[in-house]
């Protein structure tokens, strides 16, 4: 099965502040990876080009890197995933910045189903949840996307119950999701 799962954000802030971001992750300062909720991205070494590791059980090494301005992961796990997913700032001279994140994949064999029932919705979480930590990393007013039950439920099925809540660095802003899962 093909994939492509776009995720992005415009953000107010300047090529240099985001790029910055992007330049964090897996870092002990990293500013885009919601890792207070998620499991944390890690590798064998810092940021950069065969760097190998991931998060959780996804596996994948660091394909392209230009500092800055864009990263791109090779999957290496789990298996039937074959592609990529990374981060790249997007700009037209008309809009605000915006940071996207793309995963591009086809996949097989156990993946076929994995991907839409367990995958999809943790990774699409997941991926919003990053764009809100890039928000309020920035100082920018995080935008909230409530998880669905179902992300909660596998959440608290894979963690045997002892899953986070959904928060974002900005405890200030926790009351939001709240009011979002109520209206």
């Amino acid at each position: 099965m093909k994939v492509l799962n776009i995720h992005e954000r415009e953000l107010n802030a300047d090529r240099v502040q985001i790029g910055a971001l992007i330049d964090s992750l897996a870092s002990s300062e990293d500013h885009l990876w919601p890792k207070h909720i998620w499991p944390r991205m890690e590798f064998d070494r810092p940021l950069g080009l065969g760097a190998k590791g991931g998060h959780g059980p996804i596996r994948y090494f660091v394909e392209e890197y230009t500092p800055s301005k864009s990263i791109k992961f090779r999957f290496t796990g789990p298996k039937g995933f074959n592609g990529f997913h990374g981060y790249e700032i997007v700009s037209d001279p008309k809009q605000p910045l915006v940071l996207r994140h793309t995963l591009k994949m086809n996949t097989n064999g156990p993946a076929i189903v994995s991907w839409p029932l367990v995958y999809r919705p943790m990774h699409d979480a997941l991926i919003e949840d990053s764009l809100t930590t890039a928000q309020a990393s920035l100082g920018l007013p995080p935008k909230i996307k409530a998880w669905s039950l179902w992300v909660e439920i596998l959440r608290w099925v894979i963690s045997g119950g002892k899953a986070r809540s959904q928060v974002t660095l900005n405890n200030a802003f926790n009351t939001d999701v709240q009011k979002q899962r109520t209206s």
